[in-house]
């Protein structure tokens, strides 16, 4: 045993966790899922996503309310998502039956007028909320929702807050996410030379002061001076950490969100959160996509491949965590809290890896197919800032190229040396140019890897 859980009697003030008496279980059902963030919703077509693998779309309608809906049409089940807006209206790419906000068909072309639309011809439909700037959705029935269940962050909502936000889909399961990001001591190893040093590396005090069916809160700090400020460290079940970082100063606060959602088997999208109220000046104005090139796919990219592998060796010798990790009080004690919460209250889950049980886990030869450090698919085309960026800086190389080339012709056709001079000059300015969008354009392609 390596943990010493410490059950407090009162929330504390800024706890994210949910203190409603009446749910005293955890259902995965009766939780908020986070899908993405406001700014990265496409405002004119169908949004695709998975919750354990059951898929939904999101769309607006004539309001701008964000719908949720089951992405099956109920026809003959074709996607919803592949198809277009109208009018408000989700319309199926297939035969063009289209639906509104309660999943309802309002049309089907192939019906004469006077025909009524059957019944059975609906999808189900969920609540959606926007929150805290990130849409989320009720995976249960909607009369269930309670909004006060979704995590959100109290110093978010204060005015001279500034954050900072990312968005990426791993290929792995929501728990190893979890699992890597709820521990604290890997950081200065990991992620040497981006954002931390492997001389930071040391023993930590670690403490469980609360378990239960709504998460697990903890806190840590580091040994190798002394009187070191606590670090609060919370799992809130079943979507977020969160790190609130003291800095000695009650009027400034810093930390870390991160909320994730299980799109299925091997697949979880995560949605970062670095807010602030003391960023300079040079963060709050540099563009989203510049600090996801320089920073934030980095420090994601550091670990991907390093939890890929550690799940395929675990799947691939078959025995439970409890017999293949060897914890030590001074890192682990929250990695382990955090799957035995899972042995605990994860029954309901459609899959989980826990520390001495396990459920429905898919065998990494299913996805050896997929490319697990891929930055184009995994993030580029799933966030707004990145993608618009990448498209602009492509263009931008196709049109290099092709002035270059119009003024290479220019050089040879004419007989004026100034002219001839001047369109050669030009020519190779926007091939430089072109060399130099091409670059750029790898970086949102091209994944990090910490062996380059």
């Amino acid at each position: 045993m390596i943990l010493e859980t410490k059950k407090i009697e009162t929330t504390p003030k800024n706890s994210t966790f949910e203190t409603l008496e009446s749910q005293s279980e955890f259902d995965w059902r009766k939780c908020w899922y986070p899908v993405c963030f406001l700014q990265d919703f496409p405002i004119n077509r169908p949004y695709r996503f998975s919750l354990y693998e059951e898929p939904f779309v999101l769309f607006k309608n004539t309001d701008g309310q964000i719908i949720c809906l089951t992405d099956r049409c109920a026809h003959r089940a074709a996607r919803l998502s592949d198809g277009q807006i109208i009018d408000g209206r989700i319309e199926c790419l297939y035969h063009g039956w289209q639906y509104g906000q309660d999943g309802k068909c309002l049309h089907i072309p192939q019906l004469s007028k006077e025909a009524k639309i059957p019944v059975s011809a609906c999808v189900s439909s969920f609540k959606v909320i926007e929150r805290q700037g990130i849409i989320w959705i009720w995976a249960g029935e909607a009369e269930a929702a309670v909004d006060e269940l979704i995590p959100t962050v109290p110093d978010w909502d204060k005015p001279e807050c500034f954050n900072l936000d990312y968005m990426r889909d791993l290929p792995y399961d929501q728990s190893y996410f979890i699992e890597n990001v709820i521990d604290p001591a890997h950081i200065p190893i990991s992620h040497e030379g981006i954002f931390s040093d492997r001389t930071e590396a040391q023993p930590l005090e670690i403490e469980v002061l609360e378990s239960s069916h709504q998460g697990i809160r903890g806190r840590y700090r580091k040994t190798k001076k002394p009187n070191q400020p606590w670090q609060l460290l919370d799992f809130v079940a079943p979507n977020l950490v969160l790190y609130r970082l003291g800095n000695g100063e009650e009027n400034r606060f810093l930390g870390t969100a991160l909320y994730s959602i299980p799109l299925g088997r091997n697949r979880c999208r995560i949605l970062v959160r670095n807010y602030s109220n003391f960023f300079d000046l040079k963060t709050k104005l540099m563009p989203p996509w510049l600090d996801h090139l320089i920073t934030r796919n980095k420090v994601l990219e550091g670990d991907l491949q390093i939890v890929v592998e550690q799940k395929a060796q675990i799947e691939r010798l078959g025995k439970k965590l409890k017999e293949l990790y060897l914890p030590l009080k001074t890192s682990d004690t929250l990695v382990v809290a955090y799957r035995r919460w899972l042995d605990k209250y994860g029954s309901s889950l459609p899959f989980y890896q826990g520390f001495s049980t396990a459920q429905n886990i898919a065998n990494s030869e299913d996805n050896k197919h997929l490319k697990t450090l891929d930055r184009f698919s995994q993030h580029t085309l799933i966030c707004n800032s990145c993608n618009q960026a990448y498209r602009l800086t492509k263009r931008l190389q196709q049109s290099c190229i092709g002035v270059a080339i119009a003024f290479a012709a220019i050089a040879i056709l004419t007989d004026t040396s100034g002219i001839k001079i001047a369109a050669v000059s030009t020519s190779i300015t926007l091939i430089i140019l072109a060399v130099m969008a091409q670059r750029l354009k790898t970086q949102f392609e091209d994944s990090y890897t910490r062996h380059e």
